[in-house]
């Protein structure tokens, strides 16, 4: 493609570039990047922050970051929120991160009120403040925010700041958020299904969850199910299990 090819190439074509072969992609939204192009700017920082497909250099990834938010994206601002809380190229510095946050929740970004309501639920950055926090989550969850919805779910299932427990609402916030890819939800989800007896559609969300899950939350899955009567919860406690030694 010609310099104005890149430079004219849609949010599409870049996010196609961006799920491609990873040294490919690399390539192609770098020369994006370089040229000017708005998304790209922010695509490339995801790229250098998590090593995908050239090394990991976080300081290089906050400067794109940054050329981002100049240029006026939201999404980039955010993500200089991330560096900060996270310290990729820079010091850890949680107030610094939650202003970046509450500047990008302001203009309505629901990662940005999701990232904001944590560190008020924490109380990192900013004074804790739980009834802020659900406010925050609560308007992510709105704008249909997969993570907020889940935090709500768990709120709701478990009672948090007041809320009173109401476990029907937590199931139907748990599928909303499983649906969308939540892994979290989808555990969730499960676990409030072998509850229910309905062991076959609980298995059916674990999986999913077991595709996508963190580490953490596939060792908590495998140790929790190691315990259960159903063979076939059982059996897939062992599956996770092999799946965390395998790494």
């Amino acid at each position: 493609m010609t310099l104005a090819e890149i430079r004219e190439a849609s949010a599409e074509t870049l996010a196609a570039a961006f799920a491609g072969p990873p040294e490919e992609a690399a390539r192609w939204i770098a020369a994006a990047a370089r040229a000017g192009h708005k998304d790209a700017a922010l695509l490339y920082g995801q790229i250098l922050a998590d090593g995908r497909g050239v090394k990991q250099d976080r300081v290089a990834a906050l400067g794109w970051f940054r050329v981002a938010a100049e240029a006026g994206d939201v999404r980039g601002t955010n993500m200089l929120g991330r560096c900060h809380e996270l310290g990729w190229g820079v010091p850890i510095d949680f107030a610094k991160a939650a202003a970046l946050y509450a500047e990008a929740a302001e203009r309505g970004y629901e990662w940005a009120r999701y990232n904001l309501a944590v560190l008020y639920a924490r109380g990192a950055g900013v004074p804790e403040d739980r009834a802020r926090a659900l406010e925050l989550f609560r308007a992510a969850a709105d704008q249909g925010h997969a993570k907020s919805l889940t935090v709500l779910g768990r709120f709701l299932e478990e009672g948090w700041e007041g809320m009173p427990r109401d476990p029907a609402a937590a199931y139907a916030l748990y599928v909303r958020a499983a649906e969308a890819g939540d892994f979290r939800a989808q555990f969730n989800l499960g676990t409030l299904l072998v509850e229910d007896g309905r062991v076959e559609e609980a298995l059916a969300w674990f999986r999913r969850a077991a595709e996508t899950g963190s580490s953490d939350m596939l060792t908590v899955m495998a140790t929790r199910l190691a315990t259960r009567p159903e063979p076939a919860l059982r059996a897939l406690a062992d599956e996770v299990q092999s799946q965390l030694e395998r790494g």
